[in-house]
């Protein structure tokens, strides 16, 4: 299996960031996928990368929470990165509704920016689309012509939104939300198609049941794989077949060898 979006190189793993590795390769996962922050963020996930030797593969991109008044500065910084070497993906880009409305038009200008990246380089966007599932799909639509296609993040939407996301070629990232008692994703995981699924933990945040309240990992990804089988009433063996396979087609994974 493969986590497509867990933040592994955060400073809640410093303590044991070796062994959490170990224990994500002895469940069963056999990549893992870092978008990126901030400007902060870089250099301590290009190093586990290197560290890993290719079991952890970068994304570049500028997190919608962290767009400010400087924002302009700062994809000029991300963007030398994306021309001195290559990514997976754009990542973590978006729009992000629910700590700050204040500056949706920032935020907006920062995505559409960043979304002319994935079809400058060639390479799908991770999206984050949290309380603005509708600005997101907006936008996309205005630029569907210029799209990579990607990954919609942690999708918290509805059935309809999701199918509109996946006609403009995206794939709708599921992780431990889906394990809540409160979640909305039942009728979303229901009407998935298989081929459109991809399992993320989003680490250290969004803990799956049994282990929410603590702190997430990707030795976590076979909670939320048997949640998504028995929502679809398939195996999980199934879900992980089909859900490495949606992520090394869409990440191009194939591409990119481990080094060890």
């Amino acid at each position: 299996m493969i986590d497509t979006h867990a933040h592994l190189y955060a400073e809640e793993f410093n303590e044991d960031r070796e062994n959490m590795l170990i224990r994500a390769k002895n469940a069963g996962i056999n990549r893992i996928l870092l978008p990126n922050i901030d400007l902060s963020s870089i250099e301590s996930m290009h190093l586990l990368e290197k560290e890993s030797e290719g079991y952890c593969l970068s994304m570049m991109g500028l997190h919608p929470c962290s767009v400010k008044s400087n924002f302009h500065e700062v994809l000029t910084h991300l963007k030398s990165w994306l021309e001195a070497r290559s990514y997976i993906a754009i990542g973590e880009i978006g729009i992000d509704l629910y700590w700050d409305k204040t500056t949706l038009t920032i935020q907006s200008e920062a995505f559409e920016e960043q979304l002319s990246w994935g079809h400058q380089y060639g390479i799908p966007v991770s999206i984050h689309s949290r309380d603005s599932t509708q600005e997101v799909i907006d936008i996309l639509t205005a630029q569907k012509n210029m799209l990579s296609g990607g990954v919609m993040h942690c999708f918290s939407g509805t059935v309809d939104q999701m199918f509109t996301l996946m006609e403009l070629g995206f794939y709708i990232g599921i992780g431990g939300s889906s394990t809540y008692k409160n979640t909305n994703l039942v009728p979303v995981i229901e009407q998935a198609p298989l081929d459109r699924i991809l399992l993320e933990t989003d680490a250290p945040y969004l803990t799956p049941v049994p282990h929410r309240g603590k702190r997430n990992e990707s030795a976590y990804i076979p909670l939320i794989a048997q949640r998504v089988a028995s929502i679809k009433g398939i195996t999980i063996d199934e879900i992980a077949t089909s859900t490495s396979e949606n992520a090394t087609r869409l990440f191009s994974l194939q591409t990119v060898p481990l080094l060890s």
